[in-house]
C-alpha cells in the first residue's frame, strides 16, 4: 500500500508539473507566414472584402534529403556515390507512386542535393503539371541554422551567424499557406539538406528551432508537411525511408 501511495504521489506530481510547463507555452499562431485574409487590407476594410482574400487549398510540400555522397574538401568533389544515385531513384520512384502531380520542383544548388533533383526528376516527368516549375537556388544550400539544444558538437558561432538568416529566408519564401487567388491544392517537391529540413519541420509546426538537431534524416527520405488554408500544419511524415531497401539505408 505505501508503494503504490508514492507511486500514485509520484504520478500526481509529474501530472502536475507537465501541466504546468504546458500551461507556459504560447497558443498557435495562426498568422505565422503573414498571410491571413485580413493582412492583404487596410484596417476598415469591409468583412466582404477580407474574405476574398482568404486562403482556399491547400500546399502539401515534399522535402527530399539528398542521397549518400562522397566526403571531400569542396562541394564540386562531393558527388553522389553509386548508392547515393540508387537511393534519389528509389526516392523519385516514390514520388511517382503516390497518384499527385507536382507543381513545383525546388532544389539546393549544392552538388549532392543537385544530383538528386536531376535524377529525381528523371523518374517523375508524367506526374509533372503542365506549366510546372523547376528552380535551383542558393537559399537552400546545407550550413547551420540556429545553435542546437543540447549542442551535441562544437561549431564556431560565426556558422550559424552567416548561415541562420538565409535559412530562415528560405523558411519564409517556401512555407506558407496556399495565395488566395489558388484555386488547386498544389504539391512541391524541394531537395536539399538534413539541417535545413529538421529547422523546417521545427519552425512550421512552431516548436523550438533550437531542437532541430534531435531529429535524424536518412538519405533520400522524405518529409512531408500540409499547410492549410486556414495556416495549420501538419507534418504527415518526417524522413520517411520506407521506400527504401534496408541495405540501403544510410544517414551520411
Amino acid at each position: 500500500m505505501k508503494r503504490a501511495t508514492i507511486v500514485c504521489t509520484a504520478s500526481i506530481l509529474g501530472a502536475t508539473f507537465f501541466t504546468a510547463q504546458c500551461r507556459e507555452r504560447p497558443v498557435w499562431n495562426s498568422n505565422w507566414d503573414h498571410r491571413e485574409a485580413s493582412s492583404f487590407c487596410k484596417p476598415g476594410t469591409p468583412d466582404e472584402v477580407v474574405a476574398t482574400k482568404q486562403s482556399k487549398v491547400r500546399r502539401k510540400l515534399f522535402l527530399i534529403r539528398h542521397g549518400q555522397y562522397v566526403h571531400e574538401p569542396t562541394d564540386e568533389k562531393r558527388v553522389l556515390t553509386e548508392l547515393g544515385r540508387k537511393q534519389a531513384e528509389c526516392t523519385g520512384n516514390r514520388l511517382a507512386e503516390l497518384g499527385v502531380k507536382y507543381s513545383d520542383v525546388i532544389i539546393s544548388t549544392m552538388t549532392r542535393a543537385r544530383e538528386t533533383g536531376d535524377i529525381i526528376l528523371e523518374q517523375i516527368p508524367h506526374v509533372l503539371e503542365v506549366g510546372h516549375t523547376i528552380t535551383r537556388t542558393d537559399i537552400l544550400v546545407e550550413g547551420s541554422p540556429i545553435e542546437a539544444i543540447p549542442r551535441i558538437r562544437f561549431k564556431p558561432d560565426q556558422y550559424e551567424f552567416e548561415d541562420g538568416p538565409r535559412i530562415e529566408a528560405a523558411f519564409r519564401r517556401f512555407f506558407h499557406r496556399a495565395h488566395f487567388e489558388q484555386t488547386t491544392p498544389s504539391h512541391e517537391v524541394i531537395v536539399c539538406h538534413a539541417n535545413v529540413i529538421r529547422y523546417f519541420v521545427c519552425r512550421a509546426t512552431q516548436n523550438p528551432p533550437e531542437g532541430w538537431l534531435r531529429m535524424s534524416l536518412a538519405n533520400g527520405s522524405i518529409t512531408e508537411v500540409v499547410i492549410e488554408p486556414n495556416g495549420q500544419v501538419y507534418v504527415m511524415g518526417v524522413g520517411d525511408k520506407g521506400h527504401l531497401p534496408a541495405d540501403m539505408i544510410t544517414f551520411n
